[in-house]
């Protein structure tokens, strides 16, 4: 198995957690008002866990450029069925995953990553006309696809 080309986690960024821990405060404080601290603390401790669970599964999917395949999340496809590839800023990913978007398409996105890339799918027998995945790092992605989908030329 070769290096990656490419590999992302789109984990949530660190303000959702502290949104999600500020929230789990406010909801201690009332209930530590009004029911026995045992209850309290015993149910502040499983809404923390459902919380870190939730952010961590949420936030597990992967893209990965490697060995031929593009990987997004569960979802893979040969390199030979790679198109062209477009990195997209902020108000393309926007235009494109809304009023422009395909019913068809394959999407990962993710509302924290404002920016994306577009794949388009050369394979006749795949029904989705392109991907459209979420991503930190457009350009390094794009070149990473580019790269793949050539040597698979």
């Amino acid at each position: 198995m070769s290096t990656p080309g490419y590999d992302e986690r789109l984990s949530v960024p660190l303000r959702w957690w502290v949104q999600g821990i500020m929230f789990e405060a406010t909801l201690w404080l009332a209930m530590i008002v009004s029911m026995p601290a045992a209850l309290a603390w015993g149910l502040t401790a499983a809404i923390v866990a459902l919380l870190v669970l939730a952010f961590n599964a949420y936030g597990s999917a992967r893209l990965v450029v490697a060995d031929g395949v593009l990987r997004a999340g569960r979802a893979r496809i040969e390199a030979t069925y790679l198109g062209t590839v477009e990195a997209l800023d902020p108000e393309a990913t926007r235009r494109v995953a809304g009023m422009e978007a395909d019913a068809r398409a394959f999407l990962l996105l993710r509302p924290y990553l404002k920016r994306a890339v577009k794949v388009q799918i050369v394979d006749p027998a795949d029904p989705a006309p392109y991907w459209l995945l979420s991503t930190r790092h457009p350009d390094r992605l794009a070149a990473a696809i580019q790269s793949l989908a050539a040597d698979a030329r």
